[in-house]
């Protein structure tokens, strides 16, 4: 073999591989990932081990600057149109919005949560007595199971840290039993900013705008300048773990914005048994609903 046909040679498999790395990345990026089941907060739909593919098409992949991300930067993210929209009780893959601490949103590259999604924006999301409610509608949403374990349980059987929720405010009483509502914001809403709306939406409002919003005697401040109103910038959702007793969710750090949704949970690939390292056949490429 002569010096050119080594040099072809050489050529083909460098772009070869070039091709499938290529591949993969566009995959990855606009089709389908693949994500691992750490916690049981989605039990039984979810357990640990399993492995799940997300379909980024159905809602839309996302495009933004990986560097900024990495880095801990504000980025701007932009959706390509999706398939469909986000539906109630659809089970999603997310950036967390509170990886560093609950008294803002931010995002991390790294750390995913998997949650049902129970409301959409535009709605009104109540608990009663450890049931979910949409406004007036009826629909089954989340783990039925779960909710009814939480109304037969008294109050007093709850830790602290499990019973009190989001925002956590003596006045509003919220629980895991008793919730809302808690309106949650879709992009062009205005409200009036008063002392539970600023309680409700101090976070979101600080993370579009940037800035400090804080509140005396009943005046709500943006930057140390009073505001009355405010419309919102952005599309927000609420999310419920199926295992209601042991889930952190909305429940207790509040909205998500729509931005930080990765894509819908489609099939379990793989599913290995944290205890015993045994495969889990029966759960093997079934669709999770």
């Amino acid at each position: 073999m002569n010096v050119n046909k080594w040099i072809d040679w050489i050529l083909n498999i460098f772009l070869s591989v070039a091709g499938l790395v290529a591949a993969w990345i566009i995959l990855q990026v606009f089709v389908v990932c693949s994500f691992k089941i750490p916690s049981d907060s989605m039990e039984p739909a979810l357990e640990p081990g399993d492995y799940v593919l997300v379909n980024k098409l159905l809602i839309g992949p996302r495009l933004f600057k990986l560097t900024d991300a990495l880095n801990g930067k504000r980025v701007t993210i932009y959706r390509v149109p999706g398939l469909h929209s986000i539906q109630r009780n659809d089970v999603l893959v997310f950036h967390f919005p509170h990886p560093h601490t609950w008294e803002k949103i931010e995002m991390h590259l790294l750390k995913y949560y998997v949650k049902r999604c129970i409301g959409l924006p535009g709605d009104s999301v109540w608990i009663r007595n450890g049931y979910y409610r949409i406004g007036q509608r009826t629909d089954t949403l989340g783990n039925p199971a779960a909710q009814k374990r939480i109304s037969q349980t008294p109050p007093e059987m709850f830790a602290q840290n499990v019973y009190r929720a989001f925002p956590f405010d003596s006045l509003l009483s919220w629980n895991i039993r008793q919730f809302g509502p808690l309106y949650l914001p879709k992009e062009g809403d205005e409200i009036t900013m008063n002392r539970t709306n600023y309680l409700l939406y101090k976070k979101v409002i600080e993370w579009e705008q940037q800035a400090e919003l804080s509140c005396r005697d009943s005046v709500v401040y943006l930057n140390q300048k009073p505001i009355t109103c405010y419309r919102f910038q952005k599309n927000y959702y609420f999310m419920g773990g199926d295992n209601g007793e042991n889930s952190q969710d909305s429940r207790y750090w509040g909205l998500l914005p729509e931005e930080y949704i990765v894509g819908k949970v489609w099939k379990i690939w793989k599913s290995i048994d944290p205890y015993t390292d045994e495969f889990r056949w029966d759960r093997f490429l079934k669709t999770v609903k």
